[in-house]
């Protein structure tokens, strides 16, 4: 039995993103303000996927304050925080595992 077909994630250098950007915002600003089919247009020019040009503009105006949301920085510390509150739990856990098994050890009650 195969695996269903799954596209796979391309990584884009980061300057295609900031030119692929800086390309939209600038013809938008050229048609007056008119966002339609610019997305579209200049990802089929770059040879990049329209879904993703369009998140990465959508997250620039959020981190330009264009737009509500979270910007990346705060994205990027809020899983830096899941990761460590991810750590201490599993930490925590192995100490709760250890502190039992001593006081089991050391309790005089308890035949060995």
């Amino acid at each position: 039995m195969s695996k269903p077909s799954v596209p796979t994630q391309r990584r884009y250098p980061p300057e295609l993103r900031e030119r692929a950007v800086r390309m939209v915002k600038e013809a938008i600003a050229e048609s007056g303000g008119e966002r339609h089919g610019v997305v579209t247009r200049i990802a089929i020019q770059l040879g990049i996927g329209s879904e993703s040009l369009r998140h990465w503009v959508k997250q620039a105006e959020v981190d330009g304050g264009q737009r509500p949301g979270v910007t990346s920085e705060e994205r990027r510390r809020i899983a830096e925080l899941e990761r460590e509150v991810r750590e201490l739990r599993r930490a925590n856990e192995i100490l709760k595992s250890a502190s039992a098994f001593f006081a089991a050890e050391l309790d005089g009650r308890r035949p060995r």
